[in-house]
């Protein structure tokens, strides 16, 4: 049997609230969490894994409900492998497009910074024009 996490240790775990773990739980994301027999939720390594994926398809952009459809296909079994993978193939080149974009402006702000380093150079030497 896998080792059992309370959900604070689970929380501890995850970086997530106790709550943020009940509201996943209740709106689907976070199916099938066992509870012992008093009641109280028992994560396992598992849950704790697909919490570390929910997580890393959050902070890369992933809509709250484009997460709950991921995650109902992924208790529906191995027979939406497809839809899984076409989901994250969409969601990749979204990532892919966003990491451009954001290449891009660090770019120009890189060029920025050289041009204001230019700035300081020639007003340390007494000439320059600072509007640009």
């Amino acid at each position: 049997m896998d080792n059992t996490f309370t959900i604070q240790q689970t929380a501890q775990l995850t970086k997530l609230s106790a709550h943020t773990l009940r509201y996943y739980e209740k709106i689907g994301l976070l199916p099938d969490i066992r509870r012992d027999q008093n009641g109280y939720r028992e994560y396992t390594e598992s849950d704790i894994s697909w919490i570390h994926f929910l997580l890393r398809l959050r902070e890369t952009g992933m809509s709250i409900e484009n997460m709950k459809t991921f995650s109902s296909l992924r208790s529906q079994g191995n027979e939406t492998a497809e839809k899984r993978r076409d989901m994250l193939k969409t969601h990749r080149r979204k990532i892919a497009e966003d990491i451009g974009k954001l290449q891009a402006n660090l770019e120009k702000i890189d060029d920025k910074i050289d041009y204001y380093e230019s700035l300081v150079k020639a007003a340390d030497s007494g000439s320059g024009n600072p509007n640009r």
